[in-house]
Order: C-alpha cells, then sequence, then structure tokens
C-alpha cells in the first residue's frame, strides 16, 4: 500500500501564482477567451499585486488559492481602454466568496477610478456551487455584480476533453490536468506516480518552447508532491524523458533547472522577476533569449528588475532589449 501523501501548507498557492504570471496571455485564452479577445496584447500588461494586497488586507473573508490584479490595454484607441482584470482563484467553497469578490471591486474601482473587470476560477471539487454575482435591494434601491466564473472541473468532465488537454499547447492545459490530478490523486502515491508520469510524458513531447516546458514541470512537481522514495522514481523517469526528447538544454537552462531542485523548487521575488524578463524577451525576440539570460540572472537590485520588467514589456526591437538591459546592469533604468 503506499504512503498517504501530506499536502503542504498553501500547497496551490504559489505555483499558481507564478504559472499566472508567466503565462498571463495563455491563462486567460484558456479560462475567458471572450475577455481574452478584446485585450490588445502586443500593449504588454502590468501586474499590480502589492497595490491589490494594500486594498484587500483587511477584508480577507476567505482562503483563496491566489490573486492577481493586472493593468491591460483593450483593443481600440482612447485612455478609456485601459482596465484593471482582478483574477480571484478560489480552491473550496466559501459562503461568503461573492461578497469578497464584490468588495473588492468596488475599492479597486474606487482607487483607480477606471473599469474594473472582476473574474473567478473555482478549482474546488463541490459540482454545485457556482457562485458567480453578489447582490442586494433596499427600498428600491438595488445592486448587483455579475462576473465572470469558470469551473476547472467542467474542462476534463469526459475522455475526450481530457485527450484535448493532453494534445493542448496552451500551457494552463498543464496546469489543469496537474491540479486536477492532484486532488483526485490524495493518499494514493502510486496512482499519483503514474499520472504524473503520463502528464510529464505529453510535456516533453510537445511543441512547447524548452524553456516554457522547464516552466512546466516545475509547476507539475511542486504540485503532484510525492514521498521520497517514490518521487525518485520519477525523477529517474523524468530524466530519461528529457534526455530522449530535449538532446540538450542552454547553459542558462540547466543552471535554472538544477538552481530549481536545489531550493525544493521555491524561488523568491528575485528569480521570478528574472522569470518575467525571459519570458518576456521569449515572446518578443526568441533569438535574443540565450545572450541575454546570464546577463539578467546576474541582476540582484529587485527595484531595478521590477522597473526592467515594465519596460521591457514596451520594448519594440531587440536594441530595446539591449538598452533595458544595459543600463539595468549599471543599476540605472533608460527612458525608452
Amino acid at each position: 500500500m503506499s504512503s498517504p501523501i501530506y499536502i503542504r501548507n498553501n500547497d496551490f498557492d504559489t505555483p499558481w501564482k507564478e504559472a499566472i504570471e508567466m503565462f498571463f496571455e495563455e491563462f486567460m485564452t484558456m479560462f475567458f477567451p471572450e475577455a481574452a479577445r478584446q485585450i490588445d496584447w502586443d500593449e504588454g500588461y502590468e501586474f499590480l499585486d502589492n497595490e491589490l494586497q494594500q486594498i484587500v488586507r483587511d477584508a480577507e473573508l476567505g482562503k483563496r488559492i491566489a490573486d492577481k490584479l493586472v493593468r491591460v490595454r483593450l483593443l481600440g484607441n482612447g485612455a478609456e481602454q485601459i482596465i484593471i482584470v482582478h483574477i480571484e482563484i478560489q480552491g473550496q467553497h466559501d459562503p461568503d466568496f461573492a461578497k469578497r469578490m464584490y468588495i473588492y471591486h468596488y475599492r479597486l474601482f474606487d482607487k483607480y477610478d477606471r473599469r474594473i473587470a472582476s473574474m473567478a476560477l473555482l478549482t474546488d471539487d463541490n459540482e454545485a456551487w457556482r457562485p458567480y454575482e453578489y447582490s442586494y435591494e433596499a427600498l428600491g434601491c438595488e445592486l448587483c455584480l455579475h462576473f465572470p466564473l469558470q469551473k476547472m472541473s467542467d474542462f476534463a468532465k469526459t475522455e475526450s476533453e481530457w485527450k484535448s488537454l493532453e494534445t493542448s499547447t496552451n500551457p494552463f492545459a498543464v496546469v489543469i490536468m496537474a491540479h486536477l490530478k492532484s486532488q483526485q490523486t490524495r493518499g494514493n502515491a502510486d496512482e499519483r506516480l503514474n499520472w504524473k508520469i503520463r502528464i510529464a510524458k505529453g510535456l516533453y513531447q510537445s511543441s512547447m518552447p524548452k524553456t516554457t516546458v522547464l516552466e512546466l514541470m516545475r509547476f507539475l512537481d511542486w504540485l503532484m508532491t510525492l514521498p521520497d522514495d517514490i518521487q525518485q522514481q520519477f525523477t529517474t523517469v523524468s530524466h530519461d524523458l528529457e534526455t530522449s526528447t530535449m538532446p540538450y538544454y542552454a547553459d542558462f537552462e540547466l543552471r535554472a533547472m538544477n538552481r530549481g531542485l536545489q531550493q525544493g523548487l521555491e524561488q523568491g521575488l528575485q528569480q521570478g522577476l528574472h522569470r518575467a524578463l525571459l519570458n518576456i524577451i521569449r515572446k518578443k525576440f526568441p533569438e535574443i533569449l540565450a545572450f541575454f539570460a546570464p546577463r539578467i540572472e546576474a541582476i540582484t537590485n529587485v527595484e531595478i528588475l521590477q522597473e526592467a520588467v515594465a519596460l521591457l514589456v514596451l520594448a519594440e526591437t531587440p536594441d530595446d532589449v539591449r538598452r533595458i538591459i544595459q543600463s539595468a546592469e549599471e543599476g540605472k533604468i533608460l527612458n525608452t
């Protein structure tokens, strides 16, 4: 009999937040496709998580997996096209969830004085629980906040839907599979190992970029935890998959992988900003990624890294990237 699996505190929190930061466009495309089609992705986006925490610090009404606040620009012209997207990922039933969505919504509107798009993704296993609005009426005054809601389990109800996830090139298909199977295999390490290997095999055999595969393997390993002896079996299998399907890694990729394993796959803010910079370059100018990766990893000033992220989103040419990284290395940021 397999030994029981003990889930770490906040086990789902950090990997979910990192996945959204790395693949925000893909997240929106997977879970809120209608909204994703209205966003001007060429204009980039900016995470505002620090501001979100300041706003909601005294309004914690229940445990959630993650929350994200993102400034985006919609397709079209005019300053009014800039809106704030607030995403809540909820991992358990909470009778006050819809109320909390409303509280966050009005506080965000009060702070930014612009349109707020509140959205929710539920990852719990209670099929009947689907809160999508908060409303009340008093003396003829009516208020209602209706927000887009997705239930993760809806993406894998049938065998054909699961196969669609396995063949998808959207990184969040892997996130969905890993999350659902981590829930379904609690207490059964052997079954979890089998599913973890199956998901990893599909990932290595996919057409996704190597950097994306590495990030998703981090998520898979973090979320689908195994007892040490069984984890060693997975490590052996994953190594064989790596060598057979990905014959080489760039030096910076190997360093990232080894560092992640040695630290138990727990990265701090500095590493998160490094990954954000690499991801932006990968999407905009993949041909120069290997050249700038080691230089980015050498930058340790968090404030400089944050400014570099904001500027790289707006970079239009590889030369823009060169000037931004060079100035960051010098401890300053150029206006571009």
